[in-house]
């Protein structure tokens, strides 16, 4: 004769797997899961789900049975999801590419220092006319297009620009001579075929040995020192109006 112990035992068994979701109504609760695009909530799910189904004990059966999975079931903001496991969220890190558009100061100082280079920034400003702000030269240097070359001998060693294989790459140029030369500048618009008398395009140059007139720059120099000091609101060489860089 069974003892009162054992009826109770025999008696609570079958409550407790009358609490377990039947596995037709797990995959259905998981379909409506995957399919939804937003987090939904336990009574939103009850009223999709066939009727008396515990839908509060099958979330709960559900997201154990997909603890140690890539994608876990969660609960955000009382709402139910699936969301990659959290240490594996990393793999889901992605590179974007942000596209900015250069300002026509920027355009005007990296064409300089392409076919002037080496240049400082000094010979820059006596070519465009009009003070370049640190800003302009940031972004140049951001993009990785220009890079500081070496340092010119004169009075406070000014560093010199060139331009590096990113630029040619961006380009598509397989070297600096392939830049468009002055007759096929004009031929594009980029220059008023009314030039002044004796107005030229340099050819640049791909050697990146230093010339005689520049030292090398020193190990371990911050680049920032390319760009010191910082400038103010732009005004023209000698105070003209209408020489603001834009």
């Amino acid at each position: 004769m069974a003892s009162l112990a054992e009826v109770r035992v025999e008696e609570a068994e079958p409550m407790e797997n009358e609490s377990q979701a039947r596995p037709e109504e797990l995959r259905l609760l998981e379909a409506l899961l995957f399919a939804s695009s937003e987090p939904l909530d336990t009574a939103t799910l009850a009223k999709r789900m066939p009727e008396g189904v515990d839908v509060k004990a099958a979330l709960e059966q559900l997201q154990a049975d997909y603890a140690s999975r890539g994608v876990n079931l969660v609960r955000v903001a009382n709402k139910w999801t699936f969301r990659t496991a959290g240490d594996l969220a990393w793999l889901m890190t992605r590179e974007t590419t942000e596209t900015r558009r250069l300002s026509r100061a920027a355009i005007e100082v990296l064409a300089i220092i392409a076919y002037h280079q080496p240049v400082t920034r000094a010979e820059i400003e006596e070519i465009r006319g009009v003070v370049t702000s640190k800003g302009t030269l940031d972004v140049l240097l951001e993009t990785g297009w220009i890079k500081p070359r070496g340092r010119r001998k004169t009075p406070g060693r000014p560093l010199t620009f060139g331009t590096t294989e990113e630029f040619l790459s961006q380009f598509t140029l397989e070297q600096l001579g392939d830049l468009p030369g002055l007759e096929e500048l004009k031929g594009t618009g980029l220059l008023d075929s009314r030039l002044p008398t004796g107005f030229s395009v340099p050819t640049p140059s791909d050697d990146p040995a230093l010339r005689e007139d520049e030292d090398p720059l020193e190990p371990g120099e911050d680049l920032d020192l390319a760009l010191a000091p910082a400038v103010e609101p732009e005004t023209p060489e000698g105070g003209n109006e209408g020489g603001t860089e834009e």
